[in-house]
């Protein structure tokens, strides 16, 4: 939905940020990483005379407007809307006119702590280990015998802000012929998936299990592993090793849904997923005494739309567990599409599938042009709907929301 569907929320996460954020880091500031205090006081000042602005005079009918500045933080649930816009529209570029499968590698929740102390450690393992399955798998010519193009976003967070480490997958429905290692084919064909079927998820799930445990295991004999608090005793090897015996012997989720029909399925898809927050503002319901409330769909109850409140202090542990750390990537591309060689190899295979380039495609086969996807990122005058503004810049005022 568009916000002007769903219209301004009434409270966002900046209003429990200037009512508790001070108490909060009184009581925690000193085991908040950088990104996370960061991230508080940007939130905070987003869209306030805190961070300047300017006068947009409208040019048709002469109303004034305030529009401040943007905190441009990427965890920030009202600044995301330019950044995905402007993604969408090179991302368009790199699709082919073939099926796309989505794929999902979920961590199991025995790692969740150890995956907050270390989150670049851990969460670059589940971005290795399930980009290595999906195209190790791929290329084993007993399944696919392509080299297939992958984009991958991290994803922290459940419904309920709880730590939910997982990664969302869109592969191509097929790839260039490659052998056993994945090496292209000096002369590829174009090796197309199934119709509706990909790889077998259960063979996917053994593969990133093994991968990802012997990555692990090679962080910590490599001490890029910390182990602050109660994590203290995994710092022993005999422990470390008790400790992941078990997950070699579980189950772990990895999940195929429904394929999408093309480019302009996909870049619906990932005009949602790529610069998603934690929790959107339009599902806060009230911000009141030292409490918060929200709504979330219960997935185990068919998806039924729940409410849930909790001590303002708990709300901003839960969201600031999915502060990444600063410069972290969580949006990746392996494959046919790593940018290493990119351009080279979609230029293989639109020649083999006879289409030219993104833009050239057939009305029918083409995505739809980014900035329809999502809101309206361009400022209209609210008398009279004009686009044509002058702008006269405010600075910064005197006055900080994050500390008054």
């Amino acid at each position: 939905m568009t916000a002007a569907v769903l219209g301004r929320p009434a409270w966002e996460v900046a209003d429990v940020i200037r009512r508790y954020g001070a108490a909060f880091r009184a009581r925690h500031g000193g085991h908040l990483t950088a990104a996370q205090t960061q991230a508080l006081r940007d939130l905070a000042r987003c869209r306030t005379a805190a961070l300047g602005g300017h006068v947009e005079h409208c040019l048709d009918c002469g109303h004034d407007r305030i529009a401040y500045n943007s905190c441009r933080n990427r965890h920030c649930p009202k600044c995301q809307a330019l950044a995905r816009a402007r993604w969408l529209a090179r991302e368009a570029e790199h699709l082919l006119p073939v099926e796309y499968h989505h794929v999902v590698f979920t961590l199991p929740a025995d790692l969740s702590d150890l995956a907050l102390a270390n989150p670049a450690v851990v969460y670059g393992l589940l971005f290795h280990a399930a980009s290595a399955t999906l195209r190790e798998v791929a290329a084993n010519p007993k399944r696919l015998g392509a080299s297939v193009g992958v984009l991958m976003v991290l994803h922290t967070w459940g419904q309920t802000l709880h730590h939910h480490p997982h990664v969302h997958c869109v592969v191509t429905g097929g790839g260039l012929s490659c052998n056993a290692h994945g090496v292209v084919d000096a002369s590829p064909r174009w090796v197309a998936c199934r119709p509706g079927f990909f790889l077998p998820v259960r063979v996917l799930s053994r593969v990133f299990r093994g991968k990802f445990l012997a990555g692990l295991r090679q962080a910590v004999a490599a001490n890029r592993l910390t182990f602050p608090d109660a994590l203290a005793p995994l710092a022993e090897p005999i422990a470390f090793a008790t400790f992941v015996a078990p997950l070699s012997g579980k189950d772990w989720v990895v999940y195929a849904k429904p394929p999408f029909g093309g480019p302009a399925q996909v870049l619906k898809y990932l005009a949602r997923y790529t610069h998603r927050v934690a929790i959107s503002n339009h599902r806060l319901d009230a911000v009141a005494d030292g409490r918060v409330s929200f709504r979330y769909q219960d997935y185990a109850d068919d998806r039924r739309c729940k409410a849930m409140t909790l001590a303002a202090e708990e709300f901003l542990r839960r969201f600031l567990q999915h502060v990444l750390p600063s410069g972290f990537v969580k949006v990746r591309h392996y494959g046919l599409l790593a940018n290493r060689r990119r351009a080279e190899r979609l230029a293989v295979c639109r020649a083999l599938l006879r289409v030219g380039p993104a833009a050239a495609l057939p009305s029918s086969q083409r995505a739809a042009p980014a900035a329809s996807i999502g809101p309206a990122i361009w400022p209209t005058c609210s008398q009279c709907g004009g686009t044509h503004f002058a702008r006269t810049p405010l600075p910064p005022a005197a006055t900080d929301p994050d500390t008054s």
